[in-house]
């Protein structure tokens, strides 16, 4: 008898761990269930959507920048969620005798098992038909559907197999909580670019197509166009480049495959050199203060690049308070008072210090046994986060001015932002201390369940405070703009604004730090919850 092969062995294989995933809970199989009806029918109305586009003069730009489109994302998913697919591991099979080739060609069948492949597979369907007149075409549209979906899925195992020693590290787990800052930023530019079209509309978009159609699997669909239009050279030429794609990314694929099962991993290798002799100052710790105030900061600083969930957070922040005024100063639509979106942004990382410690914050509270030793660890926080906030705020500012040509008002808007970051910081002490809240470790939850109200009240109780505790800054701009000869005082804005956001932050240090001091087992119990 002889033994199965190994591509239906490998089908059967992502099959069971699919039906053993749904077994585990009814919740689990309700949200699948619900996801493939969902998924289905939004390619249900895609795929009409792109045969009523048959006949128009822009149907073949849609079409190739849709494969475009579908490719890119098929790139990227793997690193953004590199746990949705088991199969994509390839690390598990590596104590199995198989060889890369037919490996391969088992794991690509496999991978064509799913929601992903068939709503691909939906869209394609829908684009070449909405290209396609004659039977070169339709001949051409069968061979071209079955490309640009190898094409995709080998895609998406070659960048998979390529970076999997990242994916399963701690990088990679920070990709994959950035993956939403990436997806909304994507939204913003594709938004805008809408925006930019003006009335030519998706004419615009055609030299850009004429580009694409040159690049696999956008070929492939313009290899049908090119059939129907008689250019039958070229539609072959177009057709042999999404052939040649595959074939070439199932080599790259291949010799990843290769080194990644031949070639030793961090637990193979012999432990690293020890490091820097103990007493070693790092060079980050040479340019902060000395003390307990150089200490906290550091400490804080390293939580933003090293902690996933703290480096997301500076990362949306910084991204959006950017991005907000920005692009709508490039719309023409924006106010150089927009440029205040990025400190208020950014002063929110002011609140719920202690939570971001989660259970760690042990080991900070061992440290405070004082009012003093409270108002000193709030203090290097706030100062490591105005090493960041100060000059980016600045920067900001300074490009929206630039860019809607504002520069006479270019002081009052510093002081502003200014103000309304001290603002933040002040009230960010106070909540941190009387709202304290546990932030999760893993998954996508930046509260643990029970603890919403607190985060609720923390977050938008301080906003509400911090835009009140600015208001004296906000009525001096107001009424210095409104009157005949402000405008030539606006300028005092600046320092006014920066010496009281600066008096606002140690006012409410100094109002924080006992409370710290008082609420230290509630604080800990608190963020300890996750």
């Amino acid at each position: 008898m002889s033994a199965p092969g190994l591509t239906p062995t490998l089908v059967r294989l992502k099959l069971s761990l699919l039906r053993n995933g749904l077994r585990q809970s009814a919740g689990r199989r309700a949200a699948y269930v619900t996801t493939v009806v969902v998924v289905l029918l939004f390619a249900a109305l895609q795929l009409i959507g792109l045969i009523a586009l048959r006949g128009s003069t822009h149907a073949a730009t849609v079409a190739v920048l849709l494969a475009m489109i579908l490719a890119l994302g098929w790139a990227v998913m793997p690193l953004f969620f590199p746990s949705g697919d088991e199969t994509l591991d390839p690390t598990r099979l590596v104590m199995l005798p198989l060889r890369p080739q037919p490996l391969i060609r088992a794991l690509l069948v496999a991978s064509l098992v799913g929601i992903g492949p068939l709503f691909t597979l939906c869209l394609f369907a829908g684009s070449v038909v909405s290209v396609a007149h004659g039977a070169a075409a339709y001949a051409t549209a069968v061979v071209a559907v079955v490309l640009a979906l190898l094409v995709c899925v080998a895609l998406a195992r070659a960048v998979a197999a390529a970076n999997i020693r990242l994916l399963t590290s701690r990088k990679g787990r920070d990709l994959a909580v950035l993956s939403g800052l990436v997806v909304a930023v994507g939204a913003q530019l594709v938004n805008f670019g809408a925006q930019r079209l003006g009335p030519g509309g998706l004419t615009q978009l055609n030299p850009v197509a004429d580009v694409l159609r040159w690049v696999p699997p956008a070929s492939a669909i313009g290899a049908v166009d090119s059939m129907s239009k008689g250019s039958y050279g070229t539609g072959l030429a177009q057709l042999a480049l999404s052939a040649a794609a595959v074939a070439g990314l199932g080599t790259l694929w291949s010799r990843s495959l290769t080194k990644l099962m031949t070639a030793p991993d961090g637990s193979t290798l012999q432990a690293a050199e020890p490091g820097p002799r103990e007493g070693a100052s790092t060079r980050l710790s040479r340019l902060l203060p000395a003390g307990r105030t150089g200490t906290v900061m550091e400490r804080s600083l390293r939580y933003v690049w090293r902690d996933p969930k703290t480096k997301a957070a500076w990362v949306t922040s910084l991204a959006i308070g950017l991005i907000v005024p920005v692009f709508n100063a490039l719309q023409g639509t924006g106010s150089v008072y927009f440029a205040c979106f990025a400190a208020g942004m950014l002063g929110i990382q002011m609140y719920n210090q202690f939570g971001q410690d989660t259970s760690a914050f042990w080991m900070v509270a061992m440290t405070i046994s004082s009012p003093r030793d409270a108002y000193a660890e709030l203090r290097g926080r706030a100062l490591a986060l105005l090493l960041i906030t100060v000059p980016y705020a600045a920067l900001v500012t300074v490009v929206t001015t630039a860019l809607l040509g504002a520069w006479p008002r270019l002081p009052e808007v510093l002081g502003l932002s200014f103000a309304l970051l001290g603002a933040m910081l002040a009230t960010g002490a106070w909540t941190s201390a009387s709202f304290p809240y546990s932030i999760p470790q893993e998954g996508y939850k930046n509260v643990v369940p029970g603890q919403a109200g607190l985060a609720w009240i923390s977050l938008f109780g301080g906003m509400v405070s911090g835009a009140l505790l600015s208001s004296p800054v906000i009525a001096a701009t107001i009424w210095l703009n409104v009157t005949s000869d402000g405008k030539h005082w606006a300028w005092l804005l600046l320092p006014a604004g920066a010496v009281y956001g600066a008096l606002l932050v140690l006012l409410g240090l100094r109002l924080a730090a006992p409370r710290t001091a008082r609420r230290l087992p509630e604080i800990l119990a608190a963020v300890s919850k996750g």
